[in-house]
């Protein structure tokens, strides 16, 4: 209920300020099926958020991801781009969990040297041209494509969390690793399992991506660190609210909201510099209110 007084909220605020450019049933539906793609790497990265771990290379994967399922999907086509980014994702999530675990320095130093490294492989691979997606390979470029993709990755999440002992696990390490381990929990090897996992659903948001954009292009430079907050701060509203029952709903509609508020921004015809404070200003709040423990609690 809090949630959807959020979106009428801001939704009014920008229907009054600009009421024929924000607002209209088509662009909300557009809106949503931006935020769909953020909500989808929101979801992945729960699983290490509730760990109290980061990845600062969810940027640089869906860019290489990408890479790959285009050139793959020349050859092998829709069965080429789905394994390629999928596959490519879910490989760099395991190497990631793999040196988290061996080398035992902080995830935020590991992932910011393998986004690095994925940015320059990305160049290498794409030969300094831009990968256009093949028009025949769109389906998932709009709906009901990305809706079905989408859906299909929250319904994989909720099982997960729902079935197995996973989201229980990666729960109980972030609240107290210690005493996690003390209790049988292979707390490295739950680790491991929260970064395969995020970069699944990486490569399915790598999918949506690339095919809602047609086009993907390889940066270097840590360019590709600002697609990381967007589907972070979704992440945040899923583990604020996660206490009143599955936090896929939570994550999905806190997209809507920061996509609503971002596209009113647009039609105010705001520059992007005020959108960047405005989400600097969302992501600082957002932490804020899901940081805060219990009395005494120390917050990773």
């Amino acid at each position: 209920m809090i949630l959807a007084a959020m979106v009428i909220f801001f939704y009014a605020i920008f229907k009054i300020l600009t009421p024929n450019n924000f607002g209209s049933l088509e662009n909300m539906f557009s809106y949503f099926q931006s935020s769909i793609i953020y909500s989808v790497g929101g979801c992945g990265l729960y699983f290490i958020v509730v760990m109290g771990l980061f990845d600062f290379a969810v940027g640089a994967n869906i860019v290489f991801s990408s890479i790959v399922g285009v050139i793959l999907s020349e050859k092998f086509g829709y069965l080429g781009f789905v394994i390629g980014c999928v596959g490519c994702g879910t490989l760099i999530g395991i190497a990631i969990g793999f040196l988290y675990n061996n080398l035992k320095v902080p995830s935020m130093i590991v992932t910011v040297g393998l986004m690095l490294v994925l940015e320059s492989l990305a160049v290498f691979v794409a030969g300094g041209v831009k990968q256009t997606l093949a028009p025949e390979l769109r389906f998932f470029s709009g709906a009901p494509g990305n809706i079905i993709l989408a859906a299909l990755a929250f319904v994989f999440m909720w099982f997960i969390l729902t079935y197995t002992r996973i989201g229980t696990y990666c729960n109980a390490i972030g609240s107290n690793e210690f005493v996690a381990q003390n209790m049988g929990i292979n707390v490295r090897k739950y680790k491991l399992i929260g970064f395969a996992l995020l970069h699944f659903f990486v490569g399915i948001m790598a999918i949506l991506t690339v095919s809602y954009g047609t086009t993907m292009t390889a940066l270097t430079g840590m360019s590709t660190m600002s697609r990381n907050f967007q589907p972070l701060m979704g992440t945040f509203f899923g583990v604020a609210f996660r206490k009143y029952g599955t936090p896929i709903s939570a994550i999905i509609i806190g997209e809507f909201i920061i996509a609503i508020i971002f596209n009113g921004f647009v039609a105010l015809g705001a520059p992007t510099t005020v959108q960047n404070i405005v989400t600097g200003a969302a992501l600082l709040v957002i932490v804020t209110l899901t940081a805060r423990g219990k009395r005494g609690s120390v917050v990773k």
